[in-house]
């Protein structure tokens, strides 16, 4: 007889906790081999496809496209053991089967080290694999399995119980540590917000919204969730919201943490990047890889930190201390279909211009498909953020907590400019650093801007840090 097992989304690691379907790569009553992509997810780092260790027939799904779905909750059940012919080639829609019935097995701790037994322990595509399986939910004596958890396609995955009041008390209905994390370091207590989930679950939405409703001297009462943005008498008719969630409000909370904790300054100055143009056409011969303008800046970016190692650091709030990286992990921004990714070049200090090109095309290309890693969007020390590509010409960029710099390029663009005391028309940029002031004063950051500008002006520098 089959045995049902079930599997959760697993621990997607990064500090990851939770998730949000993207698409189902399987029907309810398809046939699934062991290691099997079953569902593809969007976390706050990328898109992934999540392998089910078992192999068997999908008795249930649990979550609609589109639902956020924490760490540990319930993805699929998959009956394991021979398969029923008339699920054997079946899906779901109006003619599908209900989810199998199996019996409880009469010795669930053995059942149990079966089920260890008999996974893969792979966890997710690219993010390696674990010796465990998913664990099984425990099954009290002579109650039917499936009365544990019943399947809802609609509806999230797992749903928390109605927040009860008794004595001026009142249940806290959260599942996500990362929603009970941000109300702590914001003070926030969670009793005095009303959740808009299911059955009052508290959203991240939710606790964000009470943080900026008290930033305001609003009340985050009890009882009436807070809707910023919306008038008193009600959301305007017409109005459309789109959900904070995914790599958007991932992007969003960074965003905001970053103008909260880090006390930036930003310097900018024009620089004739003539020369610069000239010696990417002289390097880009015919035969040999090409070289990126943007490989280039990051070359001058490496040759600028190792002048000033102070800029790539970071601010350990904690123990008040500023902490000097070893290693250059340039990131860089890339606009795509999904909003705004920052790939990150490892060791970038230790790559020459051709090397640093073709890594950048790599993670363009990955970020574009949406298959950029967690590991390739974390844990950068440095980012160059070429918002020319946009027509622009400056701008006092937000910088990627925890990194303490960020080198801005604007677009080149012909514009009138005295070169060696006559009028001529050159190629000129306008290049902006932004800074975290207590990282470095003033000073450390004029020069580091100023020896980019004179990089880009004569490229020969670059031979004295070769």
């Amino acid at each position: 007889m089959a045995v049902v097992r079930e599997f959760t989304l697993p621990d997607l690691g990064e500090g990851l906790t939770e998730a949000v379907i993207v698409q189902w790569l399987v029907e309810v009553g398809e046939v699934v081999a062991v290691d099997q992509p079953v569902v593809e997810v969007e976390t706050a780092k990328a898109m992934v496809e999540v392998p089910c260790p078992y192999g068997g027939v999908v008795t249930a799904r649990f979550g609609a496209e589109g639902a956020e779905v924490p760490v540990g909750a319930a993805l699929v059940t998959v009956a394991v053991g021979a398969v029923p012919d008339d699920l054997a080639g079946g899906g779901s829609g109006p003619g599908a089967p209900d989810p199998i019935p199996v019996p409880a097995s009469p010795a669930p701790e053995a059942e149990g080290a079966e089920a260890a037994d008999s996974g893969s322990g792979n966890v997710l595509v690219g993010y390696g694999t674990s010796g465990a399986a998913a664990r099984r939910r425990r099954i009290l004596p002579g109650a039917p399995e499936h009365s544990a958890r019943r399947p809802t396609e609609p509806g999230p995955a797992v749903a928390a119980a109605a927040p009860a009041e008794a004595d001026g008390t009142r249940t806290v209905a959260v599942i996500s540590p990362l929603v009970r994390r941000i109300a702590r370091e914001h003070g926030l207590d969670l009793r005095d917000v009303r959740g808009t989930g299911r059955d009052g679950l508290i959203l991240r939405t939710d606790v964000e919204s009470a943080i900026r409703a008290l930033s305001e001297g609003r009340p985050a009462a009890v009882g009436a969730p807070v809707r910023p943005g919306a008038a008193a008498a009600g959301p305007v008719p017409g109005e459309e919201r789109i959900p904070l969630k995914g790599l958007r409000g991932a992007a969003a909370a960074k965003f905001s943490r970053s103008r909260r904790e880090i006390p930036d300054a930003t310097c900018w100055v024009d620089a004739d990047a003539t020369e610069l143009l000239a010696a990417r056409r002289a390097m880009n011969a015919p035969g040999v890889p090409k070289v990126s303008l943007l490989a280039l800046l990051a070359r001058i970016c490496t040759a600028a930190l190792a002048r000033y190692p102070e800029l790539n650091a970071t601010v350990d709030t904690a123990a008040q201390e500023i902490v000097r990286l070893p290693g250059v992990h340039l990131g860089f921004a890339a606009q795509t279909d999904r909003g705004l990714v920052v790939p990150v070049v490892r060791d970038a200090q230790d790559r020459t211009a051709e090397q640093l090109s073709a890594e950048i095309a790599r993670l363009t290309d990955a970020a574009r498909a949406g298959r950029l890693s967690p590991a390739e969007l974390s844990h950068g020390t440095f980012t160059l953020n070429n918002y020319g590509v946009f027509g622009v010409d400056g701008s006092t960029p937000i910088l990627n907590h925890p990194e303490a710099a960020m080198l801005g390029v604007g677009r080149i663009a012909a514009k009138p400019w005295v070169h060696e005391g006559e009028l001529a028309v050159r190629q000129v940029v306008q290049l902006s650093f932004t800074f975290d002031h207590r990282v470095c004063d003033g000073g450390t950051a004029g020069g580091f801007l100023r020896y980019v500008a004179d990089c880009v002006e004569q490229p020969a520098l670059l031979l004295r840090a070769l």
